[in-house]
This record gives structure tokens, C-alpha cells and sequence, in this order.
């Protein structure tokens, strides 16, 4: 057939060449596609399973952050805690306010490549921090994290006494072993507060601005300006209220930035303040904190609302968590339908602050404690209906669940650092 088509070329130059440049393109471009099934391929055999497989143990050299969630129905109830824990949030308390899958939350256990994380030992930890006092400083989420420890300590200790440290929301004293846990509130970790228009105006009322939200990039919240002289370990979070523009609208509520007291003109966007508030705090906390003080900041946890977000209808039915391909889409793609700007931008904010994170931290003593990645596959981990809201909570984590790995994740980092020191 080849030769025919060489022996008729004589006559027709023109449509010979374009056959054979046809093929070749042809030839090409299924090349190119065989090349990129290949690939993909490959990234799926690399990607978390929720198969159960058996690991070998090399903890001292382990990337936790890189692995998979599988499901162990030999887990007990409540192993490290029940939902009698008075500090747990009702609305964060999914077994007493019946959530179909609030018992199969917690059996879904982390399992990093190569090794494992090991489930800390709640008597063990207050025996190795006695005298020591921990600050978590951040939103919410934090608080959702704080709990965790304080209701996995509890069951083991039973002489606590209730104790704020100066600004903390929230305290406790473990007695016996001299050890404080702490939350201290904070949104946006700088100050902030209503603004409105002054009568005598000013430079804001020039440009037309009336009202809305005074942030001080260069000057951290009062509810933890104390905490880094205070506690020996500090954890930091901050991310959601940054894009928030259901909390703080651009326009009926815009956030107004400051900096040295005057209005940082022209204005900038949340990004660009968010970099200024952490350039900021790591050099407050440098400055302010003890010397020996071991710092940490968790980053982002997604939010897995699908249809809108919280005030939009915006749901979470999951019942257990993503596939590996859901969540490899996201990372890799960022076209997949939890993580994109086609859902309205619900969960994008995630790796947002993520990059910024990492960035204004560099070279900092501030340790990342890398929650995000793990965090991407618990759909199936949140309140949900049974948040008591009225509408889906699919940002903050049920007790127990989710967050107790995040302090298992925590706890060996700490155990890690002091093998070292």
C-alpha cells in the first residue's frame, strides 16, 4: 500500500506530501497520548489507597504528610475519648447528635508511606511535658484541635483545674503534672474591629469608603499578644476569615488594611495583607518568645462544601473519604469539583494560604505542621446536617475524628524534637 501511494506521488506532489505529514502528525500525536496515559498511570500507582496494607516501620526518616487513610473496623468506640467530653462543642459532638457515620469516622486511620504514625500515648505525654504549657492561637479550627488534646488528657487525668492564661478563650491545668493547655482566639492573628466613617473624614471617607473592618497588619490580636512569653509551645493557624466574603464582604463589609496606624493606600488584597500580618507575627514572635519555645504553624484544612458555600446551600454528604483520583485531580489539576473556582471558590482558599504560608515562613524557627494534604480526603469528617446550624457545617471536623490525628501528627513531631535536642 505504501508503495502505491509513492508510485502515485509522481503524479500528484502536492497531495502526497500532505498525506505523509498527516501521518506523521497522526503518529505524533498518539505518541503524546500514549505518553500522558502513561503518566497518569504512574501518579495513580503512587497515590494514597484506602486498601489496607501492611507497613514497615522506619519513624525516625518519615514524611508524614505522604500517605493514605485506611479503614480498620477493629477500632473500639471512643479509643481515646467519648463524646461525654464536656469541652467538645455540641455542635462538633457527631455521635450524640447522631450522625449516620459518626462511629466509622474515627476507624479511618493515616497511614504514611513507608512507616506509621504513631497513635500518641495520652498518660505518656503528660509524663514527658510535665511542667509545660501549650498556647494554640488561631480560629476555630484550632479550637477544634485544642479539644481533641484536652478531651484525650482528660480521660487519663482527672484532677484539672480550669485556668486562663492572659487573653486565652479557653484553660486547663492537668494538676498533677503542672502542664497547661491554652486557646487563644484569634481570626485573623492581627487586630481588628469595626470601622466607620469619621464625621471629620479622612483618607478612606475621600475615597468613599463608609464602613466596614479595621485590620492593623503590624499589630497582633490582644488575645494572644501574651501567649509567646507565656507558653513553651505554641501552635499558630490562621487561613479561612481571609476569604471570607460571606463574613467580610468586599463591599458592605470590605477589610480595611492599616499599617503604623494610617490606611495602607492604595488598598491591597487580602493576599497581600495576609503577607504583611505573618511577616509581622514571625518577627513579634521571635522577638517576645521564650528562648527554648518550640513554634509550629498548622496550616489549612479544606472545606468540602458542594453546590454553594455554607450560606449558599452548599452541603457535605460524604460517608467516608474521597478517592485517591478525587483528591489527585486537585492537587494536580485543580479542575476537581471540591477544590476549584467552578464551586464557587469554597475550598480554593485552602491552597492559597497554604503557599503563603510556607513562603513567609522560610527561614523563620517556626515549624510547619502539615495538615492540609491528609485533610483533602475526609469528606465524610465533618458535622455536616448534624452541625444544629441550619445549614451543613463542612469546615470544622467531628470529635472525635480528624483532629486527633492532627495532634498524633503534632505529638510526634514534639517527640522528634526532643530526640534531637
Amino acid at each position: 500500500m505504501a508503495t502505491r501511494e509513492i508510485h502515485h506521488s509522481s503524479k500528484k506532489p502536492v497531495a502526497s506530501t500532505y498525506s505523509i505529514a498527516s501521518r506523521i502528525i497522526l503518529s505524533l500525536l498518539c505518541l503524546a497520548f500514549l505518553l500522558l496515559c502513561f503518566s497518569l498511570f504512574r501518579n495513580d500507582a503512587a497515590l494514597p489507597s484506602l486498601t489496607y496494607s501492611v507497613l514497615p516501620d522506619n519513624s525516625n526518616n518519615c514524611n508524614y504528610t505522604n500517605g493514605r487513610w485506611i479503614y480498620d473496623p477493629t477500632v473500639r468506640y471512643s479509643p481515646r475519648y467519648d463524646h461525654t467530653c464536656k469541652e467538645i462543642f455540641k455542635g462538633w459532638n457527631c455521635i450524640a447528635r447522631n450522625k449516620s457515620n459518626a462511629i466509622d469516622i474515627f476507624k479511618w486511620l493515616w497511614k504514611p508511606y513507608g512507616c506509621n504514625l504513631p497513635e500518641f500515648d495520652p498518660l505518656r505525654f503528660l509524663e514527658s511535658f510535665r511542667d509545660t504549657s501549650i498556647g494554640f492561637v488561631g480560629d476555630s479550627l484550632n479550637r477544634n484541635m485544642f479539644v481533641s488534646l484536652f478531651c484525650s488528657l482528660r480521660r487519663v487525668a482527672s484532677e484539672v483545674k480550669k485556668w486562663r492564661p492572659v487573653g486565652a478563650d479557653r484553660g486547663f491545668t492537668f494538676v498533677k503534672y503542672n502542664l497547661t493547655i491554652a486557646y487563644h482566639r484569634t481570626n485573623l492573628l492581627a487586630r481588628y474591629g469595626r470601622w466607620s466613617a469619621s464625621v471629620n473624614g479622612g483618607m478612606l471617607e475621600s475615597l468613599g469608603y463608609k464602613e466596614g473592618y479595621r485590620i492593623d497588619v503590624d499589630l497582633p490580636e490582644g488575645t494572644w499578644e501574651k501567649a509567646p512569653s507565656f507558653h513553651d509551645i505554641l501552635i499558630f493557624n490562621t487561613g479561612h476569615w481571609w476569604w471570607a466574603p460571606s463574613k467580610l464582604d468586599p463591599l458592605k463589609s470590605p477589610m480595611l488594611f492599616f499599617k503604623k496606624g494610617v490606611p495602607v493606600i492604595p488598598a491591597i488584597p487580602p493576599d497581600a495583607s495576609l503577607d504583611m500580618v505573618l511577616e509581622h507575627m514571625v518577627s513579634f514572635v521571635k522577638e517576645k518568645a521564650r528562648p527554648d519555645a518550640i513554634l509550629f504553624f498548622r496550616t489549612q484544612s479544606p472545606r468540602h462544601f458542594e453546590g454553594g458555600d455554607w450560606d449558599q446551600g452548599g452541603s457535605c454528604s460524604h460517608f467516608q473519604p474521597l478517592a485517591p483520583q478525587e483528591v489527585r485531580h486537585a492537587l494536580l489539576f485543580v479542575v476537581e469539583e471540591f477544590f476549584s473556582l467552578k464551586n464557587n471558590g469554597t475550598n480554593v482558599e485552602t491552597r492559597l494560604v497554604y503557599e503563603h504560608l510556607h513562603e513567609a515562613l522560610k527561614g523563620s524557627s517556626f515549624r510547619i505542621l502539615d495538615v492540609m494534604h491528609m485533610s483533602e480526603f475526609r469528606a465524610d469528617a465533618h458535622p455536616s446536617t448534624a452541625g444544629g446550624k441550619g445549614h451543613d457545617d463542612c469546615m470544622h471536623w467531628c470529635l472525635p475524628g480528624l483532629t486527633d490525628t492532627w495532634n498524633d501528627l503534632f505529638v510526634a513531631h514534639l517527640n522528634k524534637i526532643r530526640v534531637r535536642d
